[in-house]
């Protein structure tokens, strides 16, 4: 029997993505060219899920941008606003009046390919009013530790430095089965599923079940983050589905229809190229590169390890690494380009600009 409902918690703020989440919410900035919440959608999509809430902030109206994507994959999708900040599982337990049975939690910043389907036959095996999936860390002194007797949760220990526990090193994941009337035992307002509703649940004897798994688990929340869980995706450490939408030509070179590809042009996969992309003659892109749609990369440019977003133009004998651009950003020509710098929605570079490592310029300004 399948899970038909899901609830995402995506209203973070994302400041350490600044200035990206200036102009956008932490979970529709793009992930391999689409808003990483679409990616999500899908996966939730093939395990049967019909409806799908999101625990947003303040303002919903941002998630409308995933409605269309989401009716085509057979979600009923609605953004229920958190006006003011509930913690974890304060904004969920608010909706659960909206939830008509078991459901699935995930958090709308991390990436992972845990296959849901097996977590949720183990819910149901074991009876269990909440299920977590757990993943094994070497050190454990920067995590709270689920202790397990079999696949059963009895504790939860906070930063055990690394053989206090032993053989205990299965942390949270953040991906839930929930039952509605484990989660109604706690009042409305501010909750944290980690800090009070998994321990609350355990103290009353009630039975949390332990999946660990091996897939793929990474936290976006920093620039140097978002840009690993790209080079995770790329290089095919997990599977995305909308990254594997676009055809692999070899080598990992992804290239979608309408890419236009100058004589003498050099690809070096892993990469992305998103519809309407256009490299100039002699120019290098990649490894580790996504070009969102429309983006430019001119002549003689050399790119890599660099998430760049929809309209972005990187013009002619520039070299960019370990570059976030935003939607509409320009690095003209003959700009020395520090590593690790984040561009701001429509940042403009005069050509002949320097920009130090790990520069984070919002966007109107250069």
């Amino acid at each position: 029997m399948t899970v038909r409902e899901a609830c995402i918690v995506a209203g973070g703020a994302g400041t350490r993505l600044r200035p990206l989440t200036a102009t956008t919410p932490k979970p529709l900035l793009p992930f391999c060219g689409v808003p990483f919440l679409a990616g999500v959608l899908e996966r939730l999509a093939g395990v049967g899920v019909e409806r799908v809430l999101l625990v947003v902030g303040a303002d919903p109206s941002p998630f409308e941008v995933l409605r269309d994507g989401a009716r085509e994959l057979g979600i009923d999708l609605e953004a229920v606003p958190e006006p003011e900040p509930l913690d974890t599982a304060g904004g969920v337990r608010a909706a659960l009046d909206r939830m008509s049975g078991t459901f699935l939690v995930l958090n709308g910043d991390i990436l992972t390919d845990v296959p849901l389907a097996p977590v949720i036959d183990a819910h149901r095996a074991a009876g269990a009013a909440a299920t977590l999936v757990l993943t094994r860390v070497e050190d454990t002194s920067s995590f709270g530790v689920c202790v397990r007797e079999g696949d059963r949760i009895t504790a939860f220990v906070e930063k055990p430095a690394p053989g206090e526990l032993p053989g205990q090193d299965a942390v949270n994941a953040g991906t839930y089965v929930l039952e509605p009337e484990a989660l109604a035992r706690f009042e409305p307002g501010r909750l944290s599923f980690e800090r009070d509703v998994f321990p609350g649940l355990v103290a009353d004897g009630l039975h949390v079940e332990g999946y660990v798994s091996g897939a793929v688990w990474a936290d976006l929340g920093t620039p140097g983050r978002y840009l690993a869980g790209h080079r995770l995706a790329l290089g095919g450490a997990l599977a995305w589905p909308p990254l594997e939408a676009v055809p692999d030509r070899g080598g990992g070179v992804r290239i979608a229809d309408d890419v236009h590809l100058a004589p003498g042009t050099r690809l070096v996969g892993p990469l992305l190229l998103r519809p309407g992309v256009r490299v100039g003659a002699g120019a290098r892109v990649g490894p580790h590169v996504v070009a969102g749609d429309r983006t430019v990369i001119g002549p003689g440019a050399d790119v890599t390890d660099s998430v760049l977003a929809d309209d972005v133009v990187i013009d002619g004998d520039t070299s960019v690494a370990g570059l976030l651009a935003g939607r509409g950003a320009r690095v003209g020509s003959g700009t020395v380009l520090g590593r690790d710098v984040v561009l701001g929605d429509g940042v403009t570079l005069e050509p002949g600009s320097r920009v130090p490592d790990g520069a984070r310029i919002p966007g109107g300004e250069a």
